[in-house]
């Protein structure tokens, strides 16, 4: 019975990522460097993620790329003991962006934009002999949305927009089993799998006065269906091969709806203040179920609670210009608590409250080509928690380094 709640357990835990508060903030370099913050002030043709309802402030059509390189370093440290302690593998993971966005005709109430942007993916890799690799050895998933936008500017103090979204993401994990095949090699399972989901994307931009910015936007929850998910098992010992063919499954895997209110003020001609705040509902992901193909007396449909709880992040950053905007200096910071709940913490990406520290700089090169750089540091709570259904305990200790470039080209 044991090993039967091990075997399954392990299964359940294939797509933590998608769940956890690894949410991937990053659409916009601007926006990244000031901590995230990007609903009030339209920057730029990113304003397709943070608030399509500014997009009505381009005047010109505009194309953007950016490009980050996430560096996330995970220490497990033995609880409560302390006596064993390991690093997760150093991986490196690049999401990217690209938008395009222009106004729809000559002096037009219009704007059309068209997106791509990797929202959530990360991952993880610990040693194949750890001492959690029945829960997890190697997990790793990335995310795309698509998004066609289409922003109306109401007056010229409102403006409105709205986007539908097209996700696609895929994902592959592995992890061992006990059990041992006449060989003495230990099985080991790998999940594979591609989702899909749409959703959408609305937001509303005010500008009160020429120096005043307030942005709301409502992403929605986008349910990710895995339709075609595949199972393999590798070293299965021949008393029990029969229970572990290699099969296909499905599940859904809800990707959180977030609603954001944001304010923006020019200080003056150099210094621009932002300031937002996120609501996340992450309650909806509340269990992980898998429906597989061909149900055996040791694989059968199952469902793993997860029960995460709603939050509220804080995010603030400021803007300074230099030498007529040419030259601009981004700084920020962000509070970022855990959807996580006690009894719950588990080694796939282990989540705690955590702060960033944000930096970057652009560079306008040319009339029509802009150039931006940013920085961010993600420093996590130390935190000691234990997956109750597993009954693996352990601490946990996060950070990582995310450095960015961005390229803007104005065709004005």
């Amino acid at each position: 019975m044991k090993k039967r709640f091990l075997l399954i357990g392990s299964l359940l835990c294939s797509s933590m990522a998608f769940g956890q508060a690894y949410q991937l903030n990053m659409q916009g370099m601007r926006q990244l460097a000031m901590g995230g913050s990007g609903a009030a002030i339209p920057w730029d043709a990113s304003a397709i993620f943070y608030n399509p309802g500014a997009l009505s402030a381009m005047e010109n059509p505009q194309v953007y790329a950016s490009m980050n390189a996430i560096m996330p370093r995970t220490r497990y440290i033995s609880a409560p003991t302390g006596t064993a302690m390991l690093d997760a593998k150093e991986q490196t993971f690049t999401p990217y962006n690209v938008y395009f966005a222009t106004p729809v005709g000559y002096k037009t109430r219009f704007t059309a934009g068209f997106g791509i942007y990797t929202p959530f993916g990360t991952g993880i890799s610990w040693d194949d002999n750890w001492t959690g690799r029945y829960l997890v050895q190697e997990m790793r998933l990335n995310t795309t949305f698509f998004q066609p936008t289409l922003a109306f500017q109401v007056t010229d103090e409102i403006s409105v927009g709205a986007g539908f979204v097209y996700g696609i993401g895929n994902f592959e994990y592995r992890n061992a089993m006990p059990l041992l095949d006449v060989n003495g090699n230990e099985a080991s399972r790998e999940l594979t799998g591609r989702a899909t989901g749409v959703g959408f994307n609305l937001g509303l931009h005010v500008k009160p006065t020429e120096n005043v910015h307030f942005g709301i936007t409502y992403r929605s929850q986008v349910n990710m269906k895995i339709r075609r998910g595949y199972a393999r098992f590798s070293d299965i010992p021949g008393t029990v091969s029969s229970s572990y063919l290699n099969t296909g499954f499905e599940s859904t895997l809800p990707m959180p709806q977030v609603l954001t209110a944001g304010f923006g003020w020019d200080i003056n001609e150099w210094v621009t203040l932002q300031l937002e705040a996120n609501y996340t509902g992450w309650g909806a992901y509340d269990s992980l179920r898998f429906d597989f193909q061909n149900n055996t007396d040791l694989l059968q449909d199952e469902a793993s609670a997860r029960r995460y709880r709603n939050s509220i992040t804080l995010r603030a950053g400021t803007k300074i210009n230099f030498r007529n905007e040419r030259w601009s200096v981004m700084l920020g910071t962000a509070y970022i608590p855990s959807p996580v709940r006690e009894g719950y913490l588990n080694p796939e990406l282990p989540d705690a409250v955590h702060f960033l520290a944000t930096g970057g700089l652009s560079w306008k090169l040319s009339k029509r080509i802009s150039v931006i750089g940013a920085l961010e540091y993600r420093f996590y709570e130390v935190r000691t928690g234990l997956s109750t259904e597993h009954g693996f305990k352990g601490k946990y200790h996060t950070k990582w380094l995310n450095p960015g470039l961005a390229l803007t080209y104005d065709f004005n």
